[in-house]
């Protein structure tokens, strides 16, 4: 008797692996919590080995599921691809998608992937830019599509509003010192005119101890306790805490993200990611 692997079970496997347990992977797959893992029970059977380690609040996978997994990944996209080969044609190309980078590191990844499982054969180029520099790149005809952040001066459709949040080292107490040391992004930065106007309004004394459009480079100062930042909450990284008012700190505005498209930009791949990522950012 030949046996075969379901790809569903597969894909559920896969989305259990990535979210950490059964009810986190349930509305990825659109199951219920009991149906993905009577579908684990069934994948185990399937191979005749266990899988998973169930732990109370997560599943790991073993070492048979680690060597599984790399080979599900595998199967489901050779899958999508070949399914996309003959009911989805025309969505064949690139796009160049323009990005910050605080949106980059880790908004953007979970998004981009779920679009590579719909459209295995659009490549998406990435170019991580601040948003004062993405938005003359579409008029340059440089950049498909850009994701930025609005300034109060410009009239872009909002797609969401971003929490915007102070972060400190968990080791340090950089917002007890005065004036208040504050890592900036770089001048005509919204985040760096919100951070600005949040301690202008307040009176809260502070100075400036770095300045850079680089993410990485802020977070590493204020992990070093040199300073505190205000950040989107999407993009605060695990290292770093999320402080505010209790520590003395005057409430922000969130963030308005837009996403703008090149006029000229007419393929259809780029409305396909256009329409995508409006409605996973809008969420």
């Amino acid at each position: 008797m030949t046996h075969t692997l379901d790809l569903e079970l597969l894909r559920t496997f896969v989305a259990v692996i990535e979210s950490g347990n059964f009810s986190n992977a349930a509305p990825r797959v659109g199951r219920s919590q009991s149906a993905v893992s009577m579908q684990m029970q069934r994948l185990e059977e399937a191979v005749g080995r266990q899988l998973l380690v169930r732990m109370p609040r997560s599943v790991v996978p073993n070492a048979a599921g680690g060597d599984l997994l790399v080979y599900a990944r595998r199967l489901l996209k050779l899958s999508d691809e070949a399914l996309a080969s003959v009911s989805r044609p025309e969505d064949t190309g690139s796009v160049r998608l323009g990005v910050p980078d605080d949106y980059a590191a880790f908004l953007l990844p979970p998004v981009l992937a779920r679009f590579a499982e719909d459209y295995p054969r659009v490549s998406v180029e990435v170019v991580c830019e601040p948003s004062r520099l993405l938005v003359p790149a579409i008029g340059d005809d440089r950049l498909d599509l850009a994701i930025v952040t609005r300034l109060s001066t410009q009239t872009f459709e909002v797609l969401r509003q971003e929490q915007f949040v102070w972060v400190a080292s968990p080791r340090h107490v950089a917002w007890s010192i005065d004036p208040l040391p504050v890592a900036l992004f770089e001048p005509g930065c919204a985040a760096r005119l919100n951070v600005i106007n949040a301690l202008s309004e307040s009176g809260r004394a502070y100075r400036g101890t770095y300045s850079s459009a680089s993410l990485l480079g802020l977070c590493a100062v204020v992990q070093a306790g040199l300073a505190v930042a205000g950040l989107a909450a999407s993009s605060v990284p695990p290292t770093l805490s999320v402080i505010g008012e209790a520590e003395g700190l005057p409430p922000m505005s969130p963030l308005d993200m837009s996403l703008i498209r090149n006029p000229s930009a007419s393929a259809t791949v780029v409305t396909r990611l256009e329409e995508f990522l409006k409605k996973e950012l809008r969420r």
